[in-house]
Parts: structure tokens; sequence; C-alpha cells
């Protein structure tokens, strides 16, 4: 883990060392909302949930943006395979690409994210103990939103994702296939500089 967070902030510390020199490069989006499952989890109904992300954007190319970020999503579910009021936590990593193009006759943009997660599945209990833990491992996400300049450095980023997740939990009292998919309304602001 510290591995993974002192990487990242290398990555960040250079990119915007990079972003100095060339207008608007970098970027940072925090978004929020809420979150529906697709399906059960493990056979356990998930009342709808809600999360945030953090994300910073390096731009390659006009239009081409690579991501990298962090994500943190909750579900609660009254009865599950591992008890009852348990909430399932999924956090971790988000990398990948956006493509993002400004409709013909506003200064309005929409946008395309194809990423890839690096997350894990948390069990807590209604003391907010965790009790069981995945472990990470990859997934992948797809999001479409529109962006709308608030000014010449700050943007609303509204949108809807999809997250797929698939990990197994073994522990002494059951071992578990579990799919996590959902879909998220998020509202976002981002700062670029």
């Amino acid at each position: 883990m510290k591995i993974y967070t002192g990487t990242f902030l290398i990555i960040t510390l250079l990119l915007s060392t990079i972003s100095n020199a060339q207008e608007h490069r970098l970027s940072f989006e925090f978004n929020s909302g809420a979150s529906y499952a697709t399906k059960n989890l493990g056979g356990a109904d998930l009342k709808i949930g809600g999360g945030f992300e953090g994300v910073f954007a390096y731009r390659v190319m006009p239009h081409l943006q690579l991501l990298g970020g962090w994500g943190w999503n909750k579900f609660s579910s009254d009865n599950s395979f591992a008890g009852r009021n348990i909430d399932f936590e999924e956090t971790g990593y988000i990398f990948g690409f956006q493509f993002k193009h400004p409709f013909a006759v506003t200064n309005f943009q929409y946008y395309i994210r194809l990423n890839g997660l690096y997350n894990h599945i948390e069990l807590e209990n209604e003391d907010g103990e965790i009790i069981d833990d995945t472990g990470h491992g990859f997934g992948f996400q797809t999001a479409i939103g529109i962006a709308l300049p608030i000014s010449e450095s700050w943007t609303l980023t509204p949108g809807v994702k999809f997250n797929t997740l698939e990990r197994t939990l073994d522990s002494e009292l059951y071992s578990k296939k579990l799919q996590q998919n959902y879909l998220s309304l998020r509202v976002g602001i981002e700062y670029q500089f």
C-alpha cells in the first residue's frame, strides 16, 4: 500500500512540474454521487449506495488524457452471506484514458472514459469494523458525461459510470466469488492547472 501511494505521489509531482511548462495540461477532478447495484453481490441484496473519486488527468494530445486516481464506494445489505447489516466497501485505484471533445457550437465538451481498476472489497459490520477483505485485483470502469466550464480553470463534470470487479472472498466460514457491478450517477468539479 505504501509503495502504491509513494509511486502515485512521485508521478503526480512529475506531472505537475511538466504542467507548469504548458498551459492546462494537468487537472484534478473530485466527483461524488449515488450508486445502484445491477446485480446481487454473492446473493446479498444491496441498497442504494454512494461514493467518491479523486482523479488526476494529464493531457497527452488535444483530446486525449491519461487518468489516475483513487475511489471509494459503499453499499449496505440488511441480510447477506456474511450476516446482518453488513456494508460492502469497494476501494482502490483508477487508471486509464479519457477522450474529451467539444460539442460543435458551444464551449461544452463530452467525455468518454475507459479505465482499469485495482480494487478490493471490504466487509464491515454495523460497528464499522472490517470483518473480511477480498484483497486487490483488476476490474474495469467506463464513464460518459459532459464538461460544463464555470471559469477558465473550473469545470462542472456530471456523468454516468459503470464499474465491474470480480474478487474471491475466502474465510473459515465461507468461500464466495463476488461480482460487484454497479452504475453510478456522479457530479464532479474539475480544476485545470
